[in-house]
């Protein structure tokens, strides 16, 4: 077994077509049919199926993916470590976050990001932060921004900033509310509310802060997607409870307003999640540096919450 074939496997489990994998390895295919089917004689196993919609992955071919996959991220990584090591930083990073900071500040931090160090890739994945800190401890991503998880983890966690989540209406139908609201009033608002799934990280913080004042929370819609979630508050008589980094443009332009919930202050803790026996290279390094300062900026009080907790350690 080759170094060359197992980069060749990956590439056509990824791209799903010999035709899409070789352009991808910028080689010609039948080449990179000859190496398949090499390793596949090797291994004594079948790796893909062909059929007329592409190459479609066994069990087998599942199976060392999933086995590979690290070793390959390893070498990229230590490669791009090497190569950094002489000055400018290169490689990729491959990152994964939930879905409020990919609306809130990954746009900006790429174009910062992307102009400061362009030599560099990246590649964002998002989801649940179960299904994240999975991909991250299984080698599929390097590191992942997720809400902190509740049980332990064999992997390295990093605080990043502690989130505050308001109450969220739209600007051409906002209530009349309280200048100061509690958790405690909101069931006997009258408001509609829509809110995640129950098997989503934030539904999971929300709950727990009802729980602990003794309410319940019945949303009137049910929705995972952030994006739809917006633009449902924006354009009805419904309310939401997010992060306010997660809309901070739309309060900046107007047509979003936020209400913060003063008792109890509503704080979700985001980190970052890494394998402890896979160092990051320098570019995920500062990408992840960069990211952070970013949400600190747009979270009211979180450089000054950053320094608090750094007085306490």
């Amino acid at each position: 077994m080759e170094f060359r074939q197992i980069h060749y496997f990956i590439s056509l489990y990824e791209e799903g077509t010999v035709t899409r994998a070789a352009l991808r390895l910028n080689i010609v295919q039948p080449a990179l049919s000859m190496q398949i089917s090499k390793l596949e004689e090797h291994l004594g196993q079948k790796l893909f199926e062909r059929t007329k919609q592409g190459m479609v992955p066994t069990a087998a071919a599942r199976q060392m993916y999933r086995l590979f996959l690290p070793i390959m991220r390893d070498f990229s990584n230590a490669q791009a470590q090497m190569l950094s090591s002489e000055g400018a930083i290169r490689g990729h990073v491959n990152i994964g976050l939930i879905a409020s900071i990919t609306e809130g500040v990954l746009v900006d931090t790429l174009s910062e990001f992307s102009t400061k160090y362009p030599e560099v890739g990246v590649s964002v994945s998002d989801g649940y932060t179960s299904t994240l800190t999975d991909w991250v401890a299984g080698g599929r991503l390097d590191a992942a921004i997720v809400n902190k998880p509740r049980r332990p983890l064999a992997l390295d966690v990093e605080h990043i900033v502690d989130e505050e989540m308001v109450l969220i209406t739209g600007a051409a139908f906002a209530p009349s509310l309280p200048a100061t609201l509690t958790l405690r009033q909101l069931p006997s608002l009258g408001l509609a509310l829509v809110l995640p799934t129950r098997g989503h990280g934030l539904r999971s913080n929300i709950d727990s802060f009802a729980e602990g004042e003794n309410i319940e929370l019945t949303p009137k819609f049910e929705i995972d997607s952030l994006v739809a979630t917006v633009k449902l508050v924006e354009q009805t008589q419904v309310a939401t409870i997010v992060p306010r980094v997660a809309v901070h443009r739309q309060l900046a332009n107007g047509s979003l307003r936020a209400h913060p919930i003063a008792s109890p202050r509503l704080v979700r803790r985001v980190v970052s999640v890494s394998h402890p026996r896979r160092p990051l290279n320098p570019a995920t390094r500062l990408f992840i540096s960069m990211l952070a300062a970013n949400m600190r900026l747009r979270t009211p009080g979180g450089q000054q919450g950053e320094e608090q907790k750094a007085e306490s350690e």
